[in-house]
């Protein structure tokens, strides 16, 4: 029987009890091992990333949820939640570990839990098992009254900060200067920025203000239609390929789509080239996708023929366009639970996901594309133990992690996320 922990296969590899491989035996170590000393993605995809310097820190967990052993945190975060009730709501994502999303009230994509978010109002609390700018965007979507919670301070995302707030302004200011501010006879306006649902509040605020949007990779065509309506172009941030891959499956060719390069004079373009864009992309990457590679695509062809490939649009072009299919994390389930026959199918995405997909259809082979383990750093950092801690702390009447988004930014982020939320996929 295929096991839906992650954790059980790196425990195994760590071990010597299996030939499987991993990127970093540090995996197997307690998230809590990575909390002393300075901000870092931890072990994973994103362990060789820049992280920015005050980024945040998870404070000390407390002794007895590093100690406990599996069996007992389950016990402990059922109980807590029997006692709970409905005063907590506790969302996880997709690339969680299996030990976390076995007690999600909600488990889906970042545009199914946005919507989670909004839709329990008789919740004091929402316990977010996913990253930190998915807890600010369920603050800004959620009441005043009800307090988001982050288990870890420390699951923060590489891509969202790879786009921060001062490089997206001075890069706006560069683009007004070329194309200028005045709308044309259409009334579509010279530019509109478009960010990704990974990236900070201030920067989905910056959309906001801006007559600009966010999207999820579920509805990034749609979003990218309702764009091209109201503007001649977009900036797209932070994921480059996200952008690449939805803009070319629209039909504009790659020749109208440079690269940005942060902080470089015209981010490393020339003005004609920017006057004749179509899509201004961002050289912002997500360090789990771009690990899939047409090699491996290959060897899936050559060892399962008649194997399915399915991979997330934040792979490279080239991968995208060497698999059968490409679409977000929701896509992907739901292509799994819709064929009827025995299956191969080998998934480019975070191997969570793909592990518990595995597990929970048997009569199909379902494999990660990259055949060395290696999840998403940050989504890992969340663990039973932190998610037992914030629970036990809520029963006790306490509340610790909490994300709060402010003022400005809350109001103009909402603008673009309701704006998101608007544009459903057909």
């Amino acid at each position: 029987m295929t096991t839906a922990s992650v954790n059980e296969r790196i425990q195994l590899i760590v071990s010597g009890k299996t030939n499987e491989e991993t990127c970093s035996p540090a995996l197997a170590k307690g998230p809590w091992e990575f909390d002393r000393g300075p901000a870092a993605y931890g072990p994973g995809s994103s362990m060789s990333d820049l992280i920015p310097t005050g980024s945040p820190i998870q404070g000390a967990l407390p002794a007895e949820y590093k100690t406990a052993s599996e069996a007992e945190l389950h016990e402990r975060i059922i109980a807590a939640k029997k006692t709970l009730g409905d005063k907590v709501v506790i969302l996880g994502h997709f690339y969680q570990r299996e030990e976390v999303v076995q007690h999600a009230d909600y488990l889906g994509d970042s545009f199914q839990l946005a919507n989670a978010a909004k839709a329990h109002p008789e919740a004091e609390a929402i316990v977010f098992c996913g990253v930190h700018f998915m807890a600010e965007t369920a603050d800004i979507l959620s009441s005043e009254n009800q307090a988001v919670i982050l288990p870890n301070l420390a699951a923060g995302c590489s891509m969202a900060d790879m786009a921060d707030i001062d490089s997206v302004t001075e890069a706006w200011e560069q683009l007004e200067e070329i194309y200028g501010t005045e709308p044309d006879e259409n009334g579509r306006m010279p530019i509109i920025p478009v960010t990704y649902m990974n990236s900070s509040a201030a920067l989905k605020g910056f959309c906001g203000e801006r007559g600009g949007i966010v999207c999820t990779s579920s509805n990034a065509k749609t979003v990218l239609a309702w764009a091209f309506e109201r503007g001649q172009r977009v900036l797209f941030f932070p994921d480059q390929h996200l952008g690449r891959n939805t803009a070319k499956a629209m039909g504009i060719s790659t020749d109208l789509m440079p690269l940005w390069r942060g902080r470089q004079p015209l981010g490393g373009n020339t003005a004609e080239a920017l006057l004749e864009a179509k899509v201004v992309l961002w050289n912002g990457f997500c360090s789990v996708h771009k690990r899939f590679n047409v090699g491996q695509i290959e060897k899936a062809r050559i060892d399962f023929p008649g194997v399915r490939v399915i991979v997330h649009p934040e792979c490279p072009m080239e991968v995208v366009d060497a698999a059968d299919e490409n679409g977000s994390t929701d896509y992907i389930l739901k292509a799994v639970a819709a064929a009827t026959e025995p299956t191969t199918f080998a998934i480019g995405t975070e191997v969570n996901m793909v592990q518990r997909l595995a597990a929970q259809y048997p009569q199909h082979k379902i494999f990660c594309l990259d055949p060395v383990i290696c999840p998403c750093s940050t989504m890992y950092r969340i663990h039973p133990g932190y998610l037992a801690w914030v629970l036990e702390r809520l029963v006790a009447g306490e509340v610790v992690n909490q994300i709060k988004v402010d003022g400005h930014v809350a109001e103009t982020a909402k603008v673009a996320l309701e704006r998101m939320l608007a544009a459903k996929p057909a």
